[in-house]
This record gives C-alpha cells, sequence and structure tokens, in this order.
C-alpha cells in the first residue's frame, strides 16, 4: 500500500535546465535532483509531479510536488532526510500526507510568479542570477495601469512562446500588480494557470511601458492582436519566482511566507 506524500520545494534555478528530468543526465534539472533524493529515502524508484514546470533558469520558493511512496518513512524523515541529500540550491520546505485524490497540478486552483527586477546604475555583485537588472529608471506606475489590461480570462495567444504546447491560450488573471519596494520592482501575477514564457512575455511587454517605449493601452492592443510577433523581447528567466500554489483547504496544506526572501517585511513604496 502506497502514501501519497506532498512537498514544498525551493531551489535556485540558475544552474538547472529548468525543472522537467531531460533525456541526457548531462542536463542536471530540479526534479532529477528530488527524484534522485527521494529514492535513496525510499529505497525504491520515486517519481515526482509538480504544480508547474519551470524554466531554464527560473527558481522557486514554493513548488509544490507529491510523490507515491512505497513505504512510510514519515515527515521528518522525508523532510530532513531529502535536505541531507539534495544540493544547497534546492530544499524541501515541508512534507506532509496527503489525500489520495491530491495532484500537485491537477488539483491546484492558481499559481502566483514574482518577477523581480534591480533598478539601479551599477549591476549587482550578489543575487545577479537571481534577479533582473536594468539601469534606466522605470515608470512604475504606467506599468501598474499597463498590467491591469491583462486581469480576467482572456486568450494569451500574444504572450505565449512559440513552442508552446498547451491546448488552449486562454487564461484567468486573477492578480496583477507592478510595485516598487525599494530598489525592487516587483511584479507580482496570479492565474489558474500560465502558458509556456507568459510571465517573462508580460515583464517583457510591461518593461517597454516602463521606459516609455510603449504607452499603458498598448498592452490592452497587444493582447487583442493575439500574436506574440507584435510582442517586446521575452524578459530574462533571472527574475523569476513560482512564489504560491493555491488548494481547496480540503487538503490541509501547510502555509508559508510569499518569497523570496530578500524582499520579506520590506514595504511597499509608492513611485512617483
Amino acid at each position: 500500500m502506497t502514501t501519497r506524500i506532498a512537498l514544498a520545494v525551493a531551489y535556485d534555478g540558475a544552474a538547472y535546465h529548468g525543472w522537467q528530468r531531460q533525456g541526457s543526465p548531462e542536463l542536471p534539472t530540479v526534479q532529477a535532483d528530488l527524484e534522485k533524493a527521494l529514492s535513496r529515502i525510499a529505497a525504491a524508484p520515486i517519481r515526482v509531479h509538480c504544480a508547474g514546470r519551470t524554466d531554464s533558469g527560473v527558481h522557486a520558493t514554493a513548488q509544490i510536488v507529491h510523490f507515491d511512496a512505497p513505504v512510510d518513512r514519515g515527515a521528518k524523515a522525508w523532510l530532513m532526510g531529502s535536505n541531507s541529500l539534495l544540493p544547497k540550491t534546492v530544499r524541501v520546505l515541508w512534507a506532509t500526507p496527503v489525500a489520495a485524490n491530491f495532484h500537485a497540478r491537477f488539483s491546484a486552483l492558481s499559481r502566483r510568479y514574482r518577477y523581480v527586477i534591480l533598478q539601479q546604475s551599477v549591476a549587482p555583485a550578489i543575487l545577479s542570477r537571481q534577479l533582473t537588472h536594468i539601469r534606466e529608471r522605470l515608470d512604475v506606475n504606467a506599468m501598474d495601469r499597463a498590467g491591469r489590461h491583462l486581469i480576467g480570462e482572456h486568450d494569451f495567444s500574444a504572450f505565449r512562446a512559440a513552442g508552446c504546447q498547451s491546448h488552449s491560450p486562454w487564461r484567468n488573471v486573477m492578480q496583477l500588480r507592478v510595485q516598487r519596494h525599494g530598489p525592487f520592482i516587483v511584479l507580482d501575477v496570479r492565474a489558474n494557470a500560465f502558458l509556456q514564457h507568459m510571465v517573462r512575455n508580460i515583464a517583457g511587454a510591461l518593461l517597454a511601458v516602463g521606459r516609455g517605449e510603449r504607452e499603458p493601452d498598448w498592452i490592452a492592443h497587444l493582447l487583442g492582436t493575439r500574436d506574440r510577433r507584435q510582442g517586446a523581447v521575452t524578459a530574462s528567466p533571472n527574475g523569476l519566482y513560482l512564489v504560491d500554489v493555491q488548494y481547496p483547504g480540503e487538503f490541509g496544506l501547510p502555509e508559508k511566507e510569499i518569497g523570496p526572501i530578500f524582499l520579506a517585511g520590506m514595504p511597499v513604496a509608492e513611485d512617483h
């Protein structure tokens, strides 16, 4: 008899070729490292399922996964044992048994991403691969106004990657804000699901607005074209974090503070 276990996993994606296990073992992925650690604890092959597959270079502060364990090692063993075997760039934050009908992907109600921009004249010596550096001054208010055009259920073809394999371009964006946190500018977006490169393409378009290259209403026009070729450059993966996944309360999953950690406790300042 198997036990279904859910985990919250944080990782620095800078050195990884994305979440998903690749055909070549020479390409490091978060899934491969996590499955290797869990398989050692279980003394049997373990395969995990995640809430959202992140791309190469993208980070997570709260990726949710589940797996079926052939033996019940206990939550403490899955947590501490995994972290003792994982690289320092990957950490299991909590582990808990869940109902057999829980699925990390299909049970999720929404996913939340944050795209973090550091606006300063000099490139950072620290966190250079964990954020996107912009030298010029950005109009954060204009970016925030522009982003509001994307709230609601829309065809996001203008913001999907050419190689996106999703059957439908329709997504429901429930929240989208762009705010300043000291030297950081944070795009905070929550939706039922995301298309490939959708957040990075939104970030690229909003950066064009922030630089004054486009007016805020251009975002509504771009959305209506359903044509990715008319959009802006895809933003770097460096500043992108999967920070939260929401599930029905019946599953009783633990909650964690929204990351990334270097933004914790920073007050939101109005941009003038």
